[in-house]
């Protein structure tokens, strides 16, 4: 049976390498966008993110989330959104694959300190790692979805190759062999449509860096 997914925000840069993945691999793809179709998706539908309704996204395997805000009055739609798409899933078997972000993994054993807390970490970019993380926060809270939040390493490259090759890991930032947290935007995708194939991390987070 060919797997059906949409995915949300799908002119984006990150949810076009994963639109192409999916297509690449045979899945049937859906992309929602409010912008005129610029997506190797089979099917597009302009619609933004909050018109989206659940009968939408029925009769879809997964729904991939790939909004993202980056300007100061727009980064609580990080939380308004995803809240919005969780309202549309509940009590659905649709699974729910988040595009996140890397500035709330932790460094630490005890999961006290965030990345978005350490002493390197840009000022310019803590407030969207704040917002995505408080979205985080909340998505933890929806036990009437299944969602799977992943995070990119540190270093999330646009432009990066395609290695096809991932570390899997969970809540920690994770340093590849070379000691570096780096990945790139289509090694990231493979990751994440792995993810909708494989279906093991049902509410949980999990991030990925290059091997």
């Amino acid at each position: 049976m060919t797997t059906k997914i949409a995915v949300i925000a799908a002119n984006g840069r990150t949810a076009g390498k994963v639109i192409e993945e999916a297509v690449n691999r045979g899945f049937d793809v859906t992309g929602f966008g409010r912008h005129d179709n610029n997506t190797k998706a089979q099917h597009y539908v302009k619609k933004d993110l909050f018109d989206i309704t659940a009968d939408d996204l029925k009769g879809f395997d997964a729904v991939v989330d790939a909004f993202g805000a980056w300007t100061e009055d727009t980064l609580p739609l990080h939380s308004t959104s995803l809240k919005h798409l969780c309202d549309a899933l509940s009590g659905t078997d649709i699974r729910l694959v988040i595009v996140g972000g890397a500035g709330s993994l932790y460094v630490n054993p005890e999961h006290t300190v965030q990345v978005v807390d350490t002493p390197d970490f840009p000022d310019a970019f803590k407030p969207l790692a704040t917002a995505m993380g408080k979205a985080l926060d909340e998505l933890r809270g929806r036990n009437d979805v299944k969602w799977t939040y992943i995070s990119p390493a540190w270093d999330f490259q646009a432009d990066g190759e395609r290695t096809g090759k991932y570390i899997l890991a969970g809540e920690e930032l994770t340093l590849n062999d070379k000691g570096e947290s780096i990945i790139s935007y289509a090694d990231y995708a493979i990751a994440l449509v792995d993810e909708i194939e494989k279906g093991d991390h049902v509410q949980e987070r999990i991030s990925v860096v290059r091997a």
